[in-house]
């Protein structure tokens, strides 16, 4: 993702990011949750099921990650269960997520090495999760925090880190330097809470390709917005059409 440098980094005013950060959580209700936090709720927080839900959930869409959640975890629902199943067992519940099969040996790894090691409970720290196979920052802190009710972690993916970059809040090149920006630039109310909305922001208008910024919420507040669609004054009016008006908005515009 192509980062935009539209003027020099700034911390973000913490007003701003309160205004963002409030507007999305009224403009995302009645929106679809994210496939994770719909398995949060419907398993009641269950920290093993939320965490090979997010180990299957990378690169691929919602609607795949719930249905193959919900059929693995109708045959094996708890680490003991799991790692007794084999690898094609697991292939075959969990097709056609994106590299089932290496995620297929990721989660009976997963499952046996939680057995084994830790007593059949998923590890309550992020150090510990992330020696867990296939897993990784992302999806140890977004255990942490639908799982355990952490206020301490950020989950980042790629949403947060577009989002991010697009408001000008942070100017980072991944995600995980993106979570690491963020603990500095955003208020420790919103930690817990940015992924959600922006990832379910992101999946409905923010989107890496052809984002919707005539309608976005908070495109008054976003850089890319303002540089991709340049709001015309209204002494702009007489010639705000045809050719000049493409043209110059042709000037403004960026790839992300």
């Amino acid at each position: 993702m192509a980062t935009l440098h539209l003027l020099p980094y700034r911390k973000p005013e913490a007003r701003l990011v309160n205004r963002v950060l409030g507007t999305l959580a009224r403009k995302i209700n009645g929106f679809e949750l994210p496939a994770v936090e719909k398995i949060s709720e419907g398993q009641k927080q269950d920290p093993f099921q939320i965490l090979i839900s997010a180990l299957l959930s990378a690169r691929t869409q919602d609607a795949t990650t719930l249905a193959a959640s919900t059929r693995l975890f109708a045959r094996a629902s708890t680490p003991e269960a799991l790692s007794k199943l084999t690898v094609k067992q697991i292939e075959k519940l969990i097709y056609p997520v994106s590299f089932y099969r290496n995620k297929a040996v990721f989660v009976k790894d997963a499952s046996r090495m939680i057995v084994e090691k830790f007593g059949g409970q998923v590890p309550r720290t992020l150090e510990e999760m992330i020696t867990l196979p296939g897993v990784g920052r992302k999806t140890a802190n977004l255990v942490m925090i639908l799982a355990f009710r952490s206020s301490q972690n950020i989950c980042v993916d790629i949403h947060v880190h577009r989002i991010s970059n697009r408001l000008g809040w942070v100017r980072t090149r991944t995600p995980e330097e993106t979570e690491q920006a963020l603990y500095g630039a955003i208020g420790k109310r919103w930690w817990p809470l940015i992924n959600l909305y922006l990832v379910t922001w992101g999946q409905n208008t923010c989107r890496p390709v052809y984002p919707r910024c005539h309608e976005c919420a908070i495109r008054r507040d976003c850089q890319f917005a303002v540089v991709r669609e340049p709001r015309v004054l209204p002494n702009q009016a007489g010639d705000a059409s045809g050719e000049n008006l493409a043209r110059r908005g042709a000037g403004h515009r960026r790839r992300d």
